[in-house]
This record gives C-alpha cells, structure tokens and sequence, in this order.
C-alpha cells in the first residue's frame, strides 16, 4: 500500500486521489525481510532506500531519486502473501470495497486508516489481488506517474468479463473529470488516465491451474536498461528467472515476489 503519502510542510503539488481517481497510483511490496529485500533490489534493479513515517519496517524505493514502489517487511506479522501489488485511487476506500464484495469480490485487509487516508488490499472475483487509496498522494506523485517506471498488467480468464467488474468498482469511462478511459486493443482491454496509457487487461490464464503464474493476477512491470543484466544479477541474490526474452524477463525475488521488468516502455 502507499507508504509515505504524506507531504512537507508547505507543498503545492500534493495530487488527491480525487484527480485522478481510478487510475493505478502505486505499487508495493510486502515482504518478511527487510535488509534481504533491499539488497536483492538494489542489485537487481539499482535502488536506492528512503525511510517511511510508519516505521521502521517501511521503506519507499528510489530510482535515480525518484520514487519507484513502496515496501512493507510486514507478510510475517500481518499473515500476508510476499507479493508485489498494484494500487488504484479512489474517492472512498470504504465504497470501493462495497462496490468489490458486491460484485463478488473479497476485502482481505480493511480498509483501514493510514494518514492521510484510508487503503484497503481485495481481490476481485477471480482472485487477482490489488490494492486501493483514498487521499493525497506523496508530494512527488506526478513525477512517478511522467517517469512510468512501474507499470501494470492484469492476466486474466476473461478481460472482457474483468474491464466489467474494475470498471464498475473505479468508474472506468463514467466520463467524469479525471476520470479513466477504457479502449479495446484486439485482445487486450487498454486503460487510459489523462491520455497515458495505465494499465492493460490480457486473457490467457488456465481456469484452475495451481501454478500461480498462470492464476488470475496483476503483474508489476518496471522499466530497465538491461533486461539480462538484472536476471543474472536476480540468479545471484538468490531469486529465480521464470522467463527471458530479449526485452523482457519475468523474475522472482528471494522470497518468492514476482515482478517483470522490460526494456519498452508501455504506450
């Protein structure tokens, strides 16, 4: 979940969730090891380290100090998966999880209060795990979004069947201000925040398969220079290379989170 929304003293440029609700606003990972998962992301990925407000067990990561992903050394204490997700924003935290177990969804965490705002972690009605916000986004927020390091893809049953359920949970082409456009790209449904693309939703993953990489789920993608480099370097720091391709690689971490990272950027 968003981990250091809160801003100086003073600042201008804070973004609400109301600006730009709907859209992906971060993505964080929750994990059992704090120094073992700073070191394996550092080498991976050249991150850098900056200490949260919610304690000593919360970190946000930098990339060429800019802010990138948060992370939570918190699985073990609060029973939660090590898994990288995805987290979208929203005028309530409280509707947008009605608006999922309505739907047929689940509310696995909250949503609970975290100044400046409220977040709650739910899965839709296919099991994919995700994440919502309610409030202001840290001060530097529109540099994370022009800079799209990260970037998010559903892989799903039916994308059709998932735009319905995610467009009624976040308002998805409503036409309102700052709200999200949805297009269909062939097979992919291709979401779209003041003319960025934000997200895609792809079809393919098997109906009951008990390999997670092949379950309903949202993949995190981050933008790299070397795609190599970084799955020999995730070998090293003991994770594991899922996939390789020549501009893309599906990794997973030393604790099992697993993430891509690709040499295109999404347009």
């Amino acid at each position: 979940m968003n981990h250091d929304m809160t801003s100086p003293a003073g600042a201008t440029d804070v973004v609400s969730t109301d600006a730009v609700y709907g859209a992906p606003c971060w993505v964080s990972l929750t994990s059992r090891d704090l120094q073992g998962t700073e070191e394996f992301y550092s080498a991976v990925l050249g991150w850098e380290w900056r200490p949260m407000r919610l304690g000593d067990q919360f970190r946000v990561a930098l990339a060429n100090g800019r802010p990138v992903a948060g992370i939570a050394a918190v699985a073990g204490m609060w029973q939660m998966a090590v898994a990288w997700t995805p987290y979208f924003a929203v005028r309530s935290a409280d509707e947008a999880a009605a608006r999922v177990q309505e739907r047929g969804g689940t509310a696995a965490v909250g949503p609970i209060s975290l100044p400046p705002g409220r977040a709650a972690l739910l899965a839709d009605r296919d099991g994919a795990t995700f994440g919502v916000w309610e409030g202001a986004l840290f001060s530097d927020w529109p540099t994370w979004r022009r800079a799209q390091l990260a970037f998010i893809r559903l892989h799903t049953r039916d994308a059709f069947d998932a735009a319905i359920f995610y467009g009624e949970v976040f308002d998805w082409a409503s036409g309102g201000p700052g709200g999200c456009e949805v297009h269909y790209e062939g097979d992919e449904v291709v979401l779209r925040s003041q003319g960025d693309v934000v997200a895609r939703i792809e079809s393919g993953a098997l109906g009951s398969a008990p390999d997670p990489r092949i379950r309903p789920h949202w993949q995190v993608h981050f933008t790299v220079t070397d795609v190599a480099a970084c799955a020999r370097a995730a070998e090293e720091m003991g994770g594991t290379v899922l996939a390789l391709g020549p501009e893309e690689a599906v990794l997973a971490d030393n604790e099992g989170a697993r993430f891509t990272v690709t040499s295109r950027r999404e347009h």
